[in-house]
């Protein structure tokens, strides 16, 4: 399912201002040059997708490699420029599965279960498929460090081209997650399309807003962030954090998580105004949707919180306490 929440106000808006029909109005909307011809515009798609946890599986690798690659290329159809996958979109290993000492303790993980030829054999499918489709892909997948090291928690940025542009550490671990799976990142990391500034966020991190109040420092216009949405049930708070940390940066952030939580937390898209611009279906299957990220360099509320979180209000208060003034009046 796609939605372009932003494009359908527009055109209604329109169309109830000159009483023109909603085709007419939308003809006009899709033609009309931008209101600032500095602001600039990319087709981002947000994916839900099925989850593979097993990395001993290598049907299951195959499969998570197709199913992406479908993903791509109805993205591509529907126009979009970048398509933005969620956490472990190539296999989220079960930490269960993969310890030591499972199924019935979780403890360090035995990493040599997976079979990482096979996933690189999926990785460079979808990267030539990205190169074929000119389509920038941002994917969820476990990044091998040499052993005795332990894997990072990664999000690929695979640009149009094919190439791997950057890579997305996820740093705020979880405690299972650092105390039996991965290595941190230690690092933001931004990249542009066509001149939007995009920054990642993984797992966990929606619930750290210094990660995303950091980006909006970096001067990003969107931030990508994939998770696997919790275990065993959606995390409820993540939309909700999402969508509170587009309104206070006045940026767009792109939410991502597994299909099968998608009945109570659909992946989405939120607009710098704290709503929904798109989401995916509810029906708990793989899905994409689509909108229009578009900036807007007049815009006041990203220059005024800048100057309100600096020093801005020091010469103007005053020395009383009011836990120590002794006048009881209101």
């Amino acid at each position: 399912m796609t939605q372009n929440g932003n494009l359908k106000r527009r055109v209604r808006a329109r169309a109830a201002k000159t009483g023109e029909s909603y085709t007419a109005a939308l003809r006009h909307v899709r033609e009309s040059p931008p209101e600032h011809p500095d602001a600039r515009s990319v087709r981002l798609a947000v994916t839900q997708t099925s989850l593979f946890n097993d990395p001993r599986d290598i049907a299951g690798l195959r499969a998570s490699g197709m199913e992406m690659r479908r993903l791509m290329r109805e993205a591509h159809e529907a126009g979009a420029r970048l398509i933005h996958f969620p956490e472990g979109a190539t296999c989220s290993p079960n930490k269960r599965i993969m310890s030591e000492t499972g199924p019935e303790d979780v403890g360090l993980s035995d990493w040599s279960r997976f079979e990482w030829a096979i996933l690189r054999e999926e990785l460079d499918a979808t990267s030539r498929l990205a190169r074929d489709l000119g389509l920038w892909t941002v994917f969820g997948s476990v990044h091998q460090l040499t052993p005795p090291h332990r894997p990072h928690n990664s999000l690929y940025v695979v640009s149009d081209r094919g190439t791997l542009a950057t890579r997305y550490d996820e740093r705020m671990l979880s405690n299972t997650k650092i105390s039996f799976m991965y290595a941190p990142g230690r690092i933001p990391i931004t990249f542009e399309v066509d001149g939007v500034r995009f920054g990642c966020a993984l797992g966990m991190e929606a619930h750290y807003p210094e990660i995303f109040t950091e980006y909006e420092e970096l001067g990003v216009d969107c931030v990508l962030f994939s998770t696997t949405g919790g275990s065993p049930f959606p995390v409820p708070a993540f939309p909700a954090e999402v969508l509170g940390h587009a309104a206070s940066n006045s940026y767009w952030v792109s939410f991502s998580a597994h299909a099968r939580q998608s009945v109570t937390a659909p992946s989405g898209i939120a607009s710098p105004d704290g709503q929904w611009a798109a989401q995916c279906s509810r029906d708990g299957t793989p899905s994409l949707a689509v909108a229009d990220i578009r900036t807007d360099p007049h815009h006041p509320a990203r220059p005024w919180r800048r100057l309100a979180r600096s020093d801005l209000y020091m010469p103007h208060q005053v020395s009383s306490d009011p836990r120590s003034d002794s006048r009881k009046a209101f």
